[in-house]
């Protein structure tokens, strides 16, 4: 069986990490703009630092990153050389409407991502477009509280019927919100949620996280309504949690993780909050607060596909403690003595992709999409600026391997793969721009120096190959 002879071979980029731009065509300020490089990066990501403007003591990455807003051109012409079947990228909601609660849009900023569709399509590249890839705009974050104001339920839809309406004809695939899971575990960075003093934050995040589900089956409902041709899909963060022994309580807490992250596309993917929820909030002392007719719009507007992000499984156990824990991720795991790590302590387990894969099929029987997956690594150019990334193939084979394995083994129906950031671009852990993830070399630092010069490495011509036999030459 192997690979459908229509799936959807690309790469992933999020706008504030690649675009750049952040002031020029009317762009207003968003919270991604605000997470500096350094060692305030987490607390500011995870909403426990104050940032709401720039400053002279830090480095904003996002700022520039590797200016697409003025490359996207030349960077599409790349992937049409790799032969991309599709190119998931996602929009800045502060571009459209800079403040976020404005009644007509910016129309430069309209454009701009017309343009970028109409180029996408002269080489018949598919856009996946990502609604709201953790954006939110700061004028929206000061003034409402972001996403714990069901007002920004209202901002949300004005956006989407913007899009689904100018886009209509030149996109089909859209993802409501990015890693939606995000919001519980780096808060303003995911949604723009900053904890005030003596706040509940569990309440602040599953209020947040109400009000997100509830826009993004308002926006499915207007997707299909707009043109019914239009597929939605959720997107989580996802991969595996294997309890650290068999022990019963080991297995729970690998359980109890999984749930916590899948709750929000048990939603979005079933209609309905799940018992287990339901029953753990209630423990909490935590009011979802839902309004008459939130749980019907829920039930009503279910999403067409599941998509998710893939980089590492994680170990979980009744007790966990600090010195046994990998480096460098937003989620807890303990050390797997089973698997190698990368640079940035992610454990590389391409069979526990196969895994995700058929624990979300046999969860949902909906469609899947892998729309992020890669080796984020310190790459070193000769002194032409080629890079030889023989471990980067070397992942992304094995991954590619395992999911042809949930195809042809499990019979699990897979959509497309786009592997993330196809360009190297700032990360959004770290805000480093070493940690690179992409086929194609960007001359730029950590501190925003270079050239931005773009030169293919030797995975671009080991992808182009994948994608030219349909995944039988790996």
């Amino acid at each position: 069986m192997g690979f459908r002879k229509d799936f959807l071979w690309g790469g992933a980029t999020a706008a504030n990490q690649c675009e750049g731009g952040f002031d020029q065509g009317g762009r207003g300020l968003a919270n991604v703009d605000l997470a500096p490089a350094g060692p305030d990066r987490h607390q500011v990501i995870a909403g426990e630092k104050k940032m709401f403007n720039f400053d002279d003591e830090h480095f904003y990455p996002a700022q520039n990153a590797i200016d697409m807003y003025t490359h996207f051109k030349e960077d599409i012409a790349l992937f049409a050389e790799m032969g991309f079947k599709t190119y998931r990228l996602s929009i800045a909601w502060s571009r459209i409407f800079p403040k976020g609660d404005e009644s007509e849009p910016n129309e430069e900023g309209l454009k701009f991502y017309e343009e970028l569709f109409k180029e996408c399509r002269k080489y018949n590249i598919e856009p996946l477009v990502t609604i709201t890839h953790f954006d939110v705009p700061m004028h929206l974050v000061e003034n409402y509280g972001s996403w714990r104001s069901r007002e920004l339920v209202g901002f949300y839809e004005n956006l989407c019927r913007v899009l689904f309406t100018r886009y209509k004809g030149l996109v089909k695939y859209w993802l409501t919100f990015n890693e939606i899971n995000m919001l519980l575990h780096l808060p303003f960075m995911g949604a723009g949620i900053y904890f005030e003093e003596g706040e509940n934050k569990e309440q602040v995040k599953y209020t947040a996280a109400h009000h997100e589900l509830l826009a993004s089956a308002i926006a499915t409902k207007i997707a299909h309504e707009v043109d019914p041709e239009n597929q939605v899909g959720c997107m989580l963060a996802a991969g595996a949690n294997y309890a650290y022994t068999c022990k019963p309580e080991d297995v729970w807490a690998a359980k109890k993780t999984d749930r916590e992250n899948y709750f929000f596309i048990d939603v979005q993917s079933r209609g309905e909050y799940p018992a287990y929820a339901l029953k753990e909030l209630e423990r909490k002392g935590i009011e979802l607060p839902i309004e008459d007719g939130d749980l019907d719009i829920l039930k009503e507007n279910t999403v067409d596909f599941i998509s998710f992000s893939y980089y590492s499984s994680h170990v979980q156990a009744e007790k966990m403690s600090e010195e046994n824990k990998t480096d460098g991720n937003a989620f807890d795991s303990i050390k797997n003595p089973y698997l190698e790590s990368s640079e940035w302590g992610w454990q590389i387990d391409p069979l526990g992709l196969r895994i995700t894969m058929n624990e979300l099929y046999d969860r949902y029987q909906k469609p899947l999409f892998v729309v992020e997956n890669g080796l984020g690594a310190v790459d070193i150019p000769d002194e032409n600026g080629y890079v030889v990334d023989d471990y980067r193939i070397d992942y992304l084979r094995a991954h590619i391997k395992a999911m042809r394995d949930a195809m042809e083994l499990d019979g699990i129906d897979l959509l497309g793969y786009t592997t993330w950031g196809c360009i190297d671009l700032v990360s959004a852990g770290t805000g480093e721009m070493k940690k690179r993830y992409g086929f194609i070399y960007v001359d730029r630092d950590d501190q925003g120096n270079g050239t931005l010069k773009r030169t293919k490495k030797k995975s671009f011509e080991w992808y182009k190959q994948v994608i030219a036999t349909n995944g039988e030459e790996l």
